[in-house]
C-alpha cells in the first residue's frame, strides 16, 4: 500500500510496501513540468527523493503524481550505493585511491595518511567528524594550490574560495571571480579533480560554454573527456561516503 504523510517538520514521507522515503519538494520557476529524482545524500544517511515543481502546480498536485510513480521510486532507490559512514575499519577512496581508516587512540598526531591508511587519534567517538575535517582540509589545501597554478596559465584574478559539500555541481565560478568547489574532490583520481579546476578556471575569462572556453580547459587539462564520463558514471557514488 502506498500513502503520503507529512511530518511535524513539513517533510514529506512516502510509505513504499512499510518503507518509509522522505520527499522532499523543491520549487524552480525555470522548470517546464514535474521532475522526480532520486536524493543520493541527506543529512541522515538515508536515501531519498526530490520532486521539482515548476510555478503554478500546487504541491497537492505534486505529491498526487508522486503516488503514481511507486515502481519508477522503488527501482531507483534500489540502484543507490550504501553509505559508508567515516568509522574504524571503512574504505574509502581518497585520491582516487582506496585507504583504509584505522583508529590509534593513543597517538598524538590528530589524523595522517601512510601507506594506504588513514589513520585517526584521539577518542572514538570523535573518529568520524575528524575524518571528515581532515578530508576537507586536504580538499582545501589542494584546490587553492590547483586554483593558483591554473589562473596563473590564463593570468586570470580569481577571488575567494569556498569548500562546500554540493550535490548538483562540483564546482562553480559566481560573480567576482570567486569559486566554489565540492571537498568530495579530493575522494576522486587526480585527473578528475585537475579537470572540475580546470572547468571552473576557464570562467574567469569565459562566462559560457562555447568553443573558446572548452580551447583554455583543454588547454589546462589532459583528459576532459575522461574526467566527465567518470563523473557521470562515477560521480554520485561520492556522496555515500561520510
Amino acid at each position: 500500500m502506498w500513502r503520503v504523510k507529512r511530518n511535524p517538520l513539513q517533510e514529506h514521507i512516502l510509505d513504499i510496501g512499510g518503507r518509509r522515503v522522505p520527499l522532499r519538494l523543491r520549487r524552480n520557476a525555470k522548470a517546464r513540468r514535474l521532475i522526480l529524482r532520486t536524493e543520493t545524500r541527506r543529512p541522515d544517511g538515508t536515501p531519498g527523493v526530490v520532486i521539482t515543481l515548476p510555478n503554478g502546480v500546487h504541491e497537492t498536485e505534486a505529491l498526487s503524481w508522486a503516488t503514481t510513480q511507486s515502481a519508477w521510486i522503488e527501482r531507483h532507490l534500489g540502484k543507490l550505493p550504501d553509505q559508508v559512514p567515516l568509522v574504524d575499519g571503512a574504505v574509502i577512496p581518497y585520491r582516487g585511491e582506496d585507504h583504509v581508516i584505522r583508529h590509534q587512540p593513543t597517538a598524538r598526531r590528530g589524523v595522517w595518511n601512510a601507506d594506504g591508511i588513514i589513520y585517526v587519534s584521539g577518542r572514538e567517538e570523535h573518529l568520524s567528524r575528524r575524518v571528515g575535517d581532515w578530508l576537507k582540509k586536504q580538499a582545501r589545501a589542494a584546490l587553492c594550490e590547483r586554483v593558483a597554478d591554473k589562473a596563473g596559465q590564463l593570468q586570470a584574478d580569481y577571488g575567494r574560495i569556498a569548500i562546500r559539500d554540493t550535490k548538483s555541481r562540483w564546482g562553480s565560478c559566481a560573480a567576482g571571480g570567486n569559486l566554489n568547489f565540492s571537498w568530495r574532490l579530493i575522494l576522486a583520481p587526480d585527473f578528475v579533480f585537475d579537470y572540475v579546476v580546470a572547468h571552473e578556471v576557464a570562467h574567469l575569462r569565459e562566462h559560457n560554454h562555447g568553443p573558446g572556453f572548452w580551447r583554455l580547459v583543454n588547454e589546462m587539462t589532459d583528459e576532459t573527456e575522461r574526467a566527465r564520463a567518470w563523473l557521470n558514471s562515477f560521480g554520485a557514488g561520492l556522496h555515500r561516503y561520510g
